[in-house]
């Protein structure tokens, strides 16, 4: 069970997490028994919620987690600082640039064409070329130290990934040896708030677009590089999308996979004279001159005036693609060309027993577009009494959340979604801003104190639990000190703002659910790995009961996070013993 993404191992972290690493391991402290919380402090997007995502690849890393010997040289050894000049150097090939010093001279870091890694000698560097270790002045017994290092003795409590959670709820409770829970940090977060957010973004974006439509990822030529492309793609699925364009994605994760041709396609075609197949066989196998039959069409629905060349790229895609044709329509003139080339195809295939798919619309006003096209199928089909009606509409051109409102709101015939930029990129929000927080060290509760109340942390173990109400559904989430009694239905509880004593409430619960669950412990996983699709079911029935009002987009209510009345307590006992009293003079 390795990662998706092999770059994603103990070196993907912040270098300070080595030096830490090495502080604590040389100050005797590095067996120490500590508790990392891992949560965020706001809701992306300006929204009041956010989907947890990113479990099963931490899960992975976790497993996987060791160093190896080539790491430990890399940070024992060191590196070239001047790569352009190294590279440029020696014979181009797909070697990393890397360079260490041994007792026989200089030696180069290579990666065969076929992944096999190995290292050749080469000449001493001169120039800029420096070779300086990556922690310098580290006791050799440090590295024999890291090349132990393993998750064994860690326990990670969690939530179930695609659960809807809300600031200051952990994400992830993290416990074992300080250093090695330290060393986690950087890779941990990388792993959950890209995923997280984009996995919000798609639920937001389901939720504007409604439950009845239909959504495609299209973004993987916008993307942040290859892994933020797979990585947006499968969390866009987690969030409620139906589908990707990405290949890989749909090879790698299992997500449905769909699309159709690009502009260039149809401006490849200048005329009819051009096709050099013009038949087509039926479903029974018999040949008919398709060409002719669609320019047939044409002449019956008198469309004089559209462009031929479209109109055999048209013919050309539905020879390659009869029972999915899924014609792109704006390249010239979406309602005076590309529309009505794509009915002349369309009903040519039908009257041989195909059933093509749709057009997709790529530019324009969508819903002025898709309203008259979808008039144009009602009255086309009526004539030749063919469900041209029934065909799908996509519906396409930097989409984001505002754009799926307005046209909600101004009316719209589109059935399919290609949503790609605003989805990948996070662009209204591109980070999640999680935090990884030490919230208790050799049995002592430790907290986090900071002029920006927001930023104090909680400390302790905590578990939490979304409390349910006589409406059946949720009125808030409570922290509750992990060990303590947990609430039970029909009892009731007084609940708490963290951090504001005349914010309470008492509750009477008609449903209690536990969120953590304990994910990895004694170096394995607790339970088997969940597949894509249940995650999504998981996501879809949170979002179907929860409150409208916390999942409206312009001033959603705020959805409660309150803690019990001993851990408000002993939060603020806690603070006032750590702060430190000021003295004026």
């Amino acid at each position: 069970m390795h990662p998706v993404n092999s770059l994603v191992g103990p070196m993907l972290t912040d270098l300070y997490q080595l030096t830490m690493a090495y502080a604590y391991w040389k100050g005797r402290h590095h067996r120490d028994d500590s508790v990392f919380d891992l949560f965020f402090r706001r809701n992306p997007f300006g929204g009041e919620f956010t989907i947890f995502a990113g479990l099963e690849e931490v899960l992975r890393f976790m497993s996987t987690f060791r160093f190896s010997e080539n790491d430990i040289r890399y940070l024992k050894e060191g590196y070239v600082a001047s790569q352009d000049k190294l590279q440029a150097s020696f014979r181009e090939g797909l070697d990393s640039g890397y360079i260490r010093k041994t007792g026989s001279g200089y030696q180069r870091h290579v990666t065969d064409i076929e992944g096999q890694e190995s290292w050749e000698p080469v000449e001493e560097p001169s120039g800029d070329y420096r070779v300086q270790p990556v922690l310098p002045g580290c006791e050799s017994e440090f590295y024999e130290w890291l090349l132990s290092v393993d998750c064994s003795e860690v326990t990670l409590h969690s939530l179930q990934e695609g659960t809807m959670t809300f600031p200051r709820i952990p994400l992830l409770r993290v416990e074992g040896p300080l250093a090695v829970v330290q060393l986690l940090e950087t890779t941990l977060l990388n792993l959950v708030n890209y995923s997280s957010l984009v996995a919000t973004k798609a639920a937001r974006l389901r939720l504007a677009a409604g439950s009845a439509k239909t959504l495609m990822e299209f973004g993987l030529r916008r993307a942040q590089g290859p892994d933020g492309a797979l990585s947006a793609s499968r969390y866009a699925y987690i969030g409620g999308f139906d589908s990707t364009s990405n290949v890989l994605a749909g090879n790698l994760h299992g997500i449905p996979v769909g699309g159709t041709h690009a502009h260039s396609f149809v401006s490849s075609f200048s005329g009819l004279d051009e096709l050099q197949n013009r038949n087509l066989v039926d479903p029974e196998g018999k040949t008919h001159d398709f060409a002719a039959d669609v320019c047939k069409v044409r002449e019956e629905l008198d469309f004089k005036d559209t462009n031929d060349g479209e109109l055999a790229a048209f013919i050309s895609y539905a020879q390659s693609f009869p029972d999915s044709f899924l014609a792109l329509v704006d390249t010239y003139n979406t309602l005076k060309s590309g529309i009505p080339n794509f009915i002349c195809v369309a009903v040519a295939l039908m009257r041989l027993g195909y059933k093509p798919a749709g057009f997709r619309i790529d530019s324009g006003d969508l819903a002025y577009l898709s309203r008259t096209a979808r008039d144009m199928l009602r009255c086309t089909g009526e004539q030749l009494d063919l469900p041209l009606q029934s065909l799908r509409i996509v519906a396409s051109n930097d989409i984001n959340e505002a754009t799926l409102h307005a046209l909600n709101q101004q009316g719209h015939s589109i059935d399919v979604f290609g949503i790609g930029t605003h989805l990948v990129t996070c662009h209204e929000q591109p980070a999640l801003g999680g935090v990884y927080k030490l919230v208790m060290c050799k049995g002592r509760p430790r907290i986090k104190i900071s002029d920006d109340v927001n930023k104090v942390t909680i400390p302790g173990r905590k578990e939490a639990y979304r409390i349910f109400g006589k409406e059946r559904y949720p009125l808030l989430d409570l922290l509750v000190e992990a060990g303590a009694e947990a609430p039970r239905e029909g009892k009731r509880i007084l609940c708490r703002h963290p951090y504001d004593g005349t914010k309470r409430v008492h509750i009477t619960p008609r449903r209690v659910v536990p969120l953590h669950h304990c994910v990895w412990s004694s170096g394995k996983r607790i339970f088997a790995p969940l597949s894509l699709a249940s995650i999504r079911d998981y996501v879809k029935l949170q979002l179907s009961q929860m409150r409208e009002d916390h999942l409206r987009m312009i001033n959603p209510t705020p959805y409660k996070v309150s803690v019990t009345d001993e851990l408000f307590q002993f939060l603020h006992r806690l603070w006032v013993e750590e702060a430190p009293i000021p003295e004026l003079r």
